[in-house]
């Protein structure tokens, strides 16, 4: 039974689950979700009714949430580059780091986004001057524990990497790190360059008009 993705290229969680997807090279058909697929945000809503993308879909089987299908695909498809690793007490650290990135980093960065999206007299000056601090504190964080190796977890590319690249990506579009956080924008850097990545971020690339705050000419 194929693999089916609802999802749309631009969703920064989206992009997670792909990464994994091309990490591995495994095969699935891409449902998008976005206005001129009517038939596929029908389905969509129907089979996960919370209609927060992406959505991984075997047979009748569903699969919501980036993190629990890129943890899915590790079970079910495993391949060269294991996402989730064997030892028990780094899967922790690994799993922990997803969660950072998704609520520190990702979470922060679209409070921002969406305000951006309100007519002017909905917007809450207040919360977006505290998801900009948010943000400031976990570039720090990442400026201060991360490792010497290449990603995350030293060598090898696991979930938490699969977590930051879209998170920091978009974050430093929305709040810039201006040069102040060398070692965090150095692993963005990378991992802009990682082939998974950068075949997400292309194929997101014809979207970038539908960033609220002006998708700067970089990237």
């Amino acid at each position: 039974m194929p693999l089916t993705l609802y999802a749309h290229p631009f969703s920064s969680y989206c992009q997670k689950a792909l990464i994994a997807f091309y990490e591995n090279d495994i095969p699935f058909e891409l449902r998008m979700l976005s206005p001129e697929h009517e038939a596929n945000q029908a389905a969509f809503a129907e089979l996960w009714p919370i209609k927060r993308f992406p959505l991984l879909v075997e047979g009748d089987r569903p699969v919501p949430e980036a993190t629990v299908i890129i943890e899915y695909l590790q079970v079910y498809y495993p391949g060269p580059v294991s996402l989730i690793p064997a030892s028990p007490d780094v899967a922790l650290e690994v799993r922990f780091l997803d969660r950072f990135f998704d609520n520190y980093v990702s979470a922060p960065q679209m409070r921002i986004v969406f305000d951006a999206l309100r007519v002017p007299g909905d917007r809450d000056p207040h919360g977006v001057t505290l998801a900009r601090q948010q943000l400031d504190i976990a570039y720090q964080w990442l400026e201060d524990n991360l490792g010497d190796g290449p990603w995350a977890m030293g060598d090898a590319f696991t979930l938490a990497d699969c977590a930051a690249a879209p998170s920091l990506f978009y974050a430093d579009w929305t709040h810039p790190m201006d040069g102040r956080f060398p070692r965090v924008a150095a692993y963005r850097q990378r991992l802009l360059a990682r082939p998974a990545f950068t075949r997400a971020v292309e194929e997101a690339r014809p979207y970038r008009p539908l960033f609220p705050l002006g998708a700067p000419d970089r990237d």
